[in-house]
């Protein structure tokens, strides 16, 4: 059997364990205070080298290789990073786990609780194997990834510097247990956020003709933008374009004079981002003068895709996989319209993002990631350590040969 299998199924009992601790204390973004010292005490037992963060939630551990790399004078040391993500979600949890989180109103709807675990697994595993490490180690616990700006405030702090590639692997559950996507090309798409404003004129709802309604204005515009889906854009390029709040008038009977609306664009083209971006504008601004209105647009790019189109890490990624499950234990996960901070990480360095399987309908775990009942097959969690182990030993042996 493979040693690192091997030493996963050794841990199986920690990382599940570890698991469900850091569920019941769920801490929202930028608020992972006591998550990041047990994070610590963990990494620090297993005499793990940690860095923490000025003014930030969150932590780096580092194991230094001792395979020999290091003595090379005059060679980098490669550095390999894995990321797991620690913050939870503004979700009042609705369960029935005996380890609920402590605070109300606060969940690990997303998983990642399960990210810290199993990364805190690869750690365990790969204390053991520091003989065979070609290079070093090091384990992001990152903060911050649901409001999507984790990632960009570590690198600020200078958490890639001296890193090579970076790996994370997210628990889905849409995709069944125990399986593992470890797929090339499109992952998650980019998410960009939009502000739209109307303004109009007022008049009493009985005469609309003395108003210019800024209402039926924004209705119009809400259409239009939906046929930039559906006629401008090319259909064997993935995009969605939605409208998720809408606010404007004052009363019943007053012809409103001002409507703002927010939405969001996902795409895997950062060419259609960018030509998007102006189109829209004029679509927005002739929708509303054709209603005698005015108009503003504003638009926040925020995250790029994530796209695994690093050949070599595809490859060992996916080779990793094959080494631990077989092909029987690959799985496959469309690509998402969802989106996810690690694409910012991978605009530095080099990267790989994959996808556990912890879907189980004999146990009920059926619900998607951010639902209220949201739960995992723990069974499988092990797995991803290994995974992560593998990677990171199989990644640090190709910068050597």
């Amino acid at each position: 059997m493979n040693k690192i299998f091997e030493l996963a199924k050794k841990y199986e009992g920690y990382i599940i364990e570890k698991r469900r601790e850091f569920h019941a204390i769920a801490e929202l973004s930028y608020e992972e205070f006591k998550t990041t010292e047990m994070i610590i005490k963990e990494l620090e037992d297993m005499g793990i080298e940690v860095t923490t963060f000025e003014n930030l939630t969150g932590c780096i551990g580092t194991i230094h290789g001792k395979a020999g790399v290091s003595e090379k004078e005059g060679v980098k040391v490669p550095v390999i990073m894995i990321r797991g993500d620690i913050d939870a979600l503004p979700i009042t949890e609705c369960t029935d786990l005996d380890f609920k989180p402590e605070s109300e109103g606060v969940m690990h709807a997303c998983g990642h609780d399960n990210h810290i675990a199993i990364t805190l697994g690869a750690a365990k595993i790969l204390t053991e194997m520091v003989d065979e490490l070609k290079g070093d180690v090091k384990f992001l616990f990152q903060p911050a990834e649901e409001v999507t700006t984790g990632a960009k405030s570590v690198i600020e702090k200078g958490a890639l510097d001296g890193v090579d590639a970076v790996i994370g692997l997210h628990v889905w559950a849409t995709l069944d247990a125990p399986l593992i996507s470890v797929e090339e090309g499109n992952r998650m798409a980019s998410n960009a956020k939009f502000k739209i404003r109307v303004y109009g004129k007022k008049a009493h709802g009985s005469a609309p003709h003395l108003g210019n309604d800024a209402i039926v204005a924004s209705a119009s515009v809400i259409t239009n933008l939906q046929t930039y889906v559906s006629r401008r854009n090319n259909p064997l390029n993935p995009l969605v374009l939605s409208i998720g709040t809408i606010n404007g008038g004052t009363m019943y009977n007053i012809i409103s004079d001002y409507v703002e609306m927010e939405g969001t664009i996902r795409t895997y083209s950062k060419d259609l981002i960018m030509i998007m971006q102006e189109e829209l504008r004029e679509i927005i601004e002739n929708t509303s003068l054709a209603h005698n209105c005015r108009s503003e647009f504003e638009c926040d790019l925020g995250l790029p895709a994530l796209i695994n189109e690093d050949e070599e890490l595809n490859a060992i990624a996916k080779s990793a996989a094959l080494k631990l499950f077989g092909g029987a234990g690959l799985g496959h996960l469309e690509s998402l319209m969802a989106s996810e901070d690690f694409a910012v990480l991978t605009e530095k360095v080099r990267g790989f993002y994959g996808f556990l399987g912890v879907r189980n309908e004999a146990e009920g775990k059926i619900y998607s990631n951010h639902h209220e009942k949201f739960d995992v097959d723990e069974s499988v969690l092990f797995r991803g350590s290994a995974w992560e182990a593998q990677v990171a030993i199989d990644f640090l042996e190709s910068c050597n040969l």
